[in-house]
C-alpha cells in the first residue's frame, strides 16, 4: 500500500501538506534504505518545487513522530525506513552499500537469554551485520 506513511500521518494528526505527501508516497515506495539526498532525488523528479530544506524537516518530523526510523550504516549517511512492529535486523555489504533486511528467531532467542543471564530484561535492540560475499573474499 503505497501510502501508509501519509496514512499514519493523518492518524497521528500531522498536518500534510502536499510536498510532505509527496514525500510520504516516496518513502512508503522505498524497496531500499534512502538517505535524504536520495529523497530529496526522487520527491523533486514527483514535484521540482521540493527542496532538499523541505525534505529534511519532514524526515525530522517523520522520525520525531515515530513513523520513519533512521538507521545509521557506517558509512555517514543516515538512512531511513519505516517504523515497523515487526522487528527486522541488517547485514550490510560494505563495498556496495546493500541492505538486507532479516528475522531470525534464534538469534532474537540468544539475545533474550544474553540480556537474562546478566540481569536485564531485554526492552529494545537493533543489530547490523557488516560482510562481503562469501565470492569475494
Amino acid at each position: 500500500m503505497p501510502d501508509r506513511i501519509e496514512k499514519l500521518c493523518a492518524e497521528k494528526g500531522m498536518r500534510m501538506t502536499e510536498q510532505r505527501r509527496v514525500i510520504a508516497r516516496v518513502l512508503s515506495e522505498a524497496h531500499d534504505h534512502p538517505d535524504v539526498e536520495e529523497l530529496h532525488r526522487r520527491a523533486h523528479a514527483v514535484d521540482p518545487h521540493i527542496s532538499i530544506a523541505t525534505v529534511y524537516r519532514t524526515v525530522r518530523l517523520f522520525e520525531e513522530g515515530g513513523i520513519i526510523s533512521r538507521l545509521d550504516f557506517r558509512d555517514g549517511r543516515s538512512r531511513y525506513e519505516e517504523h515497523t512492529k515487526v522487528h527486522h535486523d541488517h547485514l550490510i555489504d560494505t563495498r556496495t552499500g546493500n541492505v538486507v533486511e532479516f528475522v531470525d528467531d534464534e538469534i532474537e532467542a540468544l539475545q533474550e537469554a544474553i540480556a537474562r543471564r546478566l540481569g536485564y530484561r531485554l526492552v529494545d535492540h537493533r543489530m547490523e551485520l557488516y560482510g562481503v560475499p562469501l565470492e569475494e573474499t
